[in-house]
């Protein structure tokens, strides 16, 4: 894990890939949290023996989900040992390239791009691949921007 404890050692890293996490399965019970939390309790994902029968030949998790791993998946990768807050600013683009089945394994291979400074502070926007073990596609490919402020 690279550890980043200051604002300078952050925007040297600048558009450089960091690494990547540990392998994760995606299981049925995490999709069913998932479901319950957001509401969104759609077929796809949820019925397994009708997804069976559907497009993929079973359940999908949500790309919701996908997204909402990527801070967790990330703390694997690097941590932002930065003095002062670290606010989530936004998110400059989400794609969902290809559907996650539930039972493969996934992991975030992250990186830095731009580091801009702002009047109290820096903005960092951060690259994310989510692969899926074996598959051709990821399952999530997206930048988040963070700001860093002392």
């Amino acid at each position: 894990m690279r550890v980043f404890s200051t604002l300078d050692e952050v925007a040297a890293a600048a558009n450089t890939e960091l690494g990547s996490s540990e392998w994760v399965t995606i299981d049925q019970r995490r999709v069913n949290q998932f479901a319950d939390a957001t509401g969104d309790h759609q077929w796809i994902h949820v019925d397994i023996e009708r997804a069976k029968e559907g497009p993929f030949g079973g359940t999908i998790a949500h790309g919701y989900l996908t997204l909402s791993l990527v801070p967790w998946l990330g703390s694997q990768v690097f941590k932002l040992a930065t003095p002062g807050a670290k606010l989530n600013y936004g998110v400059n683009k989400v794609r969902f390239p290809a559907p996650l089945l539930v039972g493969k394994k996934i992991r975030l291979t992250t990186g830095f791009g731009e580091v801009v400074d702002i009047a109290k502070g820096k903005q960092l926007t951060v690259k994310h691949t989510i692969e899926i073990e074996g598959e051709a596609k990821p399952a999530l490919v997206a930048e988040t921007v963070v700001l860093l402020l002392p």
